[in-house]
């Protein structure tokens, strides 16, 4: 068994830095690069992209990551695990199969497919056994919006992933992992943390929050002494170095940009966090009350402490539906008296609506330069140098959306003076995709793993 274990952090999101997975590779040891990829509206794109294309339905970004540290991977032994396969994982191991066959790696991939999360296809069978996957917020059933479901995946835990682990997978592709889990399974193979080893795998939740969204907690999106965040442009994405007790150390990179520091860290910490006493997860429950910081030297930061407790009996599922439409349109007006002006034009536009007949389900004006952020905190804000009139519609009638798109330019030589910034042209009328959060019995998830050679 290994001392310490690193797993680093080359993708927070679908869209980030691209070269972030080969500088992760390339700065110094690793032994396992976690990319995450999935946001709750991803899966419904995904979706939508499968439906268009039986071999699509994953995030296609992951293959260049591949290609790029392809090497790495055959020649020094680093492991990927992501949840790149979206609603499709066996799609994507497909692909990279092919890619690496293309750069003549061929044979030399091991890839584990998680499969088991996507619900979509149970749906009507689960729900006629009386799993009402109603609404966590609202606790609607999901018969109410069922023909507009667009994606349904249950977020599973680290099993399956260290499942694929033992069977010598060198590349692990799921599809709605919680975030978390991809950090933590590797841990949880190399230390082998039994199931009930709480406050381990508790630990293991911990390091996967830190890293999941990648240089937010190395200097990226940092509030505390921002402006003093070193070379933002060559920022260090966050790596975490593992001891089979449970403690860690966030650190990044020597030579990179950012910085990793306890109130860094701490700021990732309460992302997303809930009731810190109970951060939920497939495989445990971490008590983030119990973690402590400690600065351990330059860019390095010890965590300890970690107390967990059992899971509960449920998953966590992420349906995305079909909600109606939307269009947002935007005007600049400019000093003198913009914010007046922006009122103006704002009073002018829902009056001619109404003159037309159209009614949404909602209207939505900002003015952003003035309010927007901060709404009545904002204070007077009557000498803005500029202000931005956001008029946003939603409703379930895409035609008078469509209508509404048509409204907005006249405004320029009709409405206010001291207009600009409409060289975007008329408003897109856009689908609203809706989140639908539920639970669901975990004995009725049964994920499996495929090995792709």
């Amino acid at each position: 068994m290994k001392q310490v274990v690193r797993v680093a952090a080359g993708q927070g999101f679908w869209g980030d830095d691209l070269d972030a997975p080969r500088r992760q590779v390339e700065g110094g040891s690793i032994d396992y690069l976690m990319l995450d990829y999935l946001a709750e509206v991803t899966m419904s794109i995904l979706q939508k992209q499968k439906e268009r294309d039986p071999s699509l339905g994953y995030a296609r970004d992951f293959l260049g990551a591949i290609e790029s540290i392809l090497s790495a991977i055959v020649a020094k032994g680093v492991k990927v695990v992501a949840n790149a396969g979206g609603v499709n994982p066996r799609s994507c191991a497909a692909a990279v199969k092919g890619l690496a066959e293309k750069c003549g790696a061929g044979g030399k991939l091991r890839i584990g497919v998680v499969t088991g999360d996507d619900l979509l296809d149970r749906l009507d069978s689960l729900m006629a056994a009386g799993h009402s996957l109603a609404n966590m917020d609202t606790g609607e059933p999901l018969s109410t919006v069922r023909d507009k479901v667009l994606s349904a995946n249950a977020y599973i835990g680290s099993v399956p992933i260290v499942e694929a682990l033992a069977k010598e997978a060198n590349v692990v592709i799921t599809g709605r992992s919680t975030d978390t889990a991809l950090t933590m399974a590797p841990l949880r193979h190399e230390f082998g943390w039994g199931a009930d080893n709480w406050d381990q795998l508790a630990a293991g939740i911990v390091a996967g929050h830190i890293i999941e969204c990648g240089a937010q907690c190395s200097g990226g999106n940092c509030l505390y002494e921002w402006r003093s965040i070193p070379d933002l442009a060559n920022v260090g994405y966050p790596l975490v170095e593992a001891s089979s007790d449970g403690t860690f150390v966030v650190t990044k990179h020597p030579r990179t940009g950012g910085r990793v520091s306890v109130p860094t860290v701490t700021e990732q910490l309460v992302y997303e966090m809930g009731d810190p006493h109970s951060y939920i997860t497939p495989d445990v429950i971490a008590d983030f009350t119990t973690i402590k910081l400690a600065a351990d030297g330059e860019d390095r930061v010890r965590v300890s402490g970690i107390k967990g407790r059992p899971p509960t009996d449920k998953l966590k599922v992420s349906i995305a539906y079909q909600a109606g439409f939307k269009a947002i349109g935007t005007l600049v007006y400019a000093w003198p008296d913009a914010l007046e002006k922006a009122k103006l034009a704002d009073k002018v536009l829902r009056e001619r609506l109404d003159r037309l007949g159209l009614r949404f389900d909602r209207v939505l004006t900002e003015f952003v330069g003035a309010n927007a952020t901060h709404g009545r905190l904002a204070g007077d804000q009557s000498n803005a140098a500029e202000v931005q009139l956001r008029f946003g519609v939603r409703g379930s009638d895409r035609s008078s959306v469509e209508r509404f798109t048509r409204e907005i330019a006249p405004l320029v030589l009709n409405g206010p003076p001291s207009v600009t910034g409409f060289a975007g042209g008329r408003p897109k009328v856009e689908e609203i995709v809706a989140y639908w959060p539920a639970l669901i019995d975990k004995s009725v998830v049964k994920t499996s793993v495929e090995i792709v050679q």
